[in-house]
């Protein structure tokens, strides 16, 4: 996927601690290509030394067929490919073959995750237990490279880059996003990033979960009310569970359709 996600606006806020910043320097951390070298462009003018020297590094330590080809996909922004020109390297001639994948990873197996979960509610204990011990930035790899008992637990995170992360992880599957929507024990920032995706807003039970949940932001939640169908409209107007406004304007709306109907 290329385009912004929730865990690259930290970074182009400059909201990211030291200690992340140099994972991301080193490519350890973006979960894509794409989010890969748009941290590594931000992270060579970084205020620190270490940091701008790790990421002017690893850009140089990229394996060029492999940059050149991502460089040559048709929705790479024009001033990631002006970055790299200016640097001498172009895009390839031929017909690119899509690269999604890290082009440098620097952290750890894929598989670094995958003793975390096993079924069962007793191994999700121990999941939690060892999510405790892991610094941030081992919990922000988790987020986006763990399994989905991983990301279910951390999606509840109090920190939003970790949040962030989990909603960024090219792993997470729609029937997560569906769950997720569901939850009313999560942020409004998740829920909020749900809602802004074009394609999870294709699947009407993500809608019908983002409106009923209390906790989407309610400016949200009147947009998407009309997208949802007669029968879910009128039980949204005697749900108790949302806010009153949104229940009111499910009831005029549910009343203007009898109307027109008789």
């Amino acid at each position: 996927m290329i385009g912004p996600t929730p865990l690259l606006d930290f970074f182009k806020r400059g909201e990211v601690e030291r200690d992340v910043r140099l994972l991301a320097a080193q490519g350890g951390l973006a979960p894509r290509a794409y989010e890969q070298l748009a941290m590594l462009i931000i992270l060579v003018e970084d205020h620190d030394k270490e940091i701008r020297e790790t990421a002017e590094e690893t850009l140089s330590n990229l394996p060029l067929e492999s940059l050149q080809t991502f460089l040559a996909q048709s929705d790479v922004p024009i001033g990631m490919r002006e970055f790299f020109g200016d640097r001498g390297i172009f895009p390839a001639e031929i017909p690119p073959i899509e690269i999604d994948e890290p082009l440098i990873d620097a952290g750890g197996p894929a598989d670094e995750f995958a003793d975390l979960v096993a079924p069962g509610e007793e191994d999700r204990e121990t999941s939690l237990q060892k999510l405790a011990t892991m610094t941030f930035p081992e919990r922000l790899r988790a987020a986006m490279r763990g399994t989905r008992e991983i990301r279910s637990i951390l999606i509840r995170d109090p920190n939003k880059m970790i949040t962030a992360a989990v909603m960024s992880s090219p792993k997470l599957s729609e029937p997560e996003v569906e769950a997720f929507a569901k939850m009313q024990d999560l942020s409004g920032d998740v829920l909020r990033t749900i809602g802004s995706n074009r394609a999870w807003m294709k699947n009407y039970n993500i809608v019908l979960g983002l409106v009923k949940n209390p906790k989407t932001p309610l400016g949200m939640t009147m947009n998407l009310m009309g997208r949802i169908n007669a029968k879910d409209l009128a039980k949204l107007s005697v749900d108790r569970n949302v806010p009153e406004a949104l229940r009111i304007a499910a009831r005029k709306k549910t009343v203007a359709a009898s109307s027109g109907k008789e």
